[in-house]
C-alpha cells in the first residue's frame, strides 16, 4: 500500500480508495498508528456494581454455567455490544491465568463490557471530523479523544442540536476540507464520494443517537481505544482500575 502523503505535521489524507488510503486524518506522533478505533460503551451502573461485589468464584459459576445472562441488561437494539459467549469466554480465561483473589483492572473491563447496553466505535482520525467542529476547541492530538471532557463538551453541544442538522454540518465540512485539499467532489472522478459521504452520514447518526442514549442517569460512559492498556479506559470520568475503590 502507498504511504499517505502528508500535508502537515502529523495531518494526512486517509480514505480507502482501492487499495489507497487518502482521507482526511491523523497520524499518532509515538507510536506512527493508522486506523485505530476509539471504542464508546454505555454501561449500566446497577449490572456493573452487582458484578464487581461478587467473589471471583461467583463470577466464575455464574459464566460457567450462563446463569448470569438472565441478569445481564438489555442491549439497544440499534447498537452491537459484545456477544455473551465472548465476554464469558474473556473472564473465564482471565481467571485460569490469574493468582489474584480479586478483581485486577483487566477483569473490571471485561465485567463493564458484560454490563453494557451499547457500543460505538470509528477510526480516530475521523473524529476530527464528527466532534471537534462541534466543540469550539482545536483537539491537540488523537489522545484527547480518550479524556471525558472532550465528550462532556460535545455531549452539551449536540444536545442543542437535531440528529439531520447535525449530520450535514459535518458532512459540508468534510466536502470543504477536500476542496480545500484540492481533491475532486465528482463521484465520476473518485467513486469512493458517495460510499464515503454515506458512511460519514451513517455514523454521525448513530454518534448522535449514542450521545442521546448516553443522557440516562442509569447509564455510565466507558472510554477506551483498541490495544489500549486496561487502566488506561475511562469510566465515568476517571480510570476503570481506580473506579469504585
Amino acid at each position: 500500500m502507498r504511504q499517505p502523503r502528508v500535508l502537515q505535521p502529523d495531518v494526512v489524507i486517509c480514505e480507502l480508495k482501492g487499495d489507497t488510503l487518502i482521507g482526511l486524518m491523523l497520524l499518532d506522533n509515538v507510536r506512527g498508528r493508522l486506523l485505530a478505533d476509539v471504542i464508546l460503551k454505555l454501561v449500566d451502573y446497577d449490572s456493573y456494581h452487582r458484578l464487581t461485589s461478587m467473589s471471583i468464584e461467583q463470577l466464575i459459576v455464574g459464566f460457567e454455567s450462563g446463569n448470569l445472562r438472565s441478569k445481564r441488561p438489555a442491549s439497544n437494539p440499534h447498537f452491537h455490544r459484545g456477544f455473551d459467549v465472548d465476554i464469558e469466554g474473556d473472564f473465564l480465561e482471565w481467571a485460569d491465568k490469574t493468582n489474584s483473589t480479586s478483581l485486577d483492572t483487566s477483569s473490571k473491563l471485561i465485567l463493564a463490557d458484560w454490563a453494557s447496553v451499547a457500543e460505538w466505535r470509528c477510526w480516530d482520525g475521523r473524529l476530527f471530523l464528527y466532534v471537534e467542529p462541534l466543540i469550539d476547541k482545536e483537539v491537540q492530538s488523537v489522545e484527547d479523544f480518550l479524556t471525558s471532557n472532550v465528550w462532556d463538551l460535545f455531549s452539551s453541544k449536540i444536545n442543542h442540536m437535531d440528529r439531520e442538522s447535525y449530520s450535514e454540518s459535518v458532512i459540508m465540512d468534510w466536502m470543504a476540507r477536500r476542496q480545500e485539499l484540492g481533491e475532486t467532489m465528482d463521484p465520476d472522478q473518485d467513486p469512493r464520494i458517495i460510499p464515503t459521504m454515506e458512511s460519514h452520514r451513517s455514523l454521525t447518526h448513530s454518534l448522535f443517537n449514542f450521545m442521546d442514549l448516553s443522557l440516562s442517569d442509569k447509564l455510565g460512559l466507558l472510554i477506551g481505544r483498541e490495544y489500549l492498556d486496561p487502566g488506561r479506559w475511562i469510566f465515568d470520568g476517571i480510570s476503570i482500575e481506580v473506579y469504585n475503590q
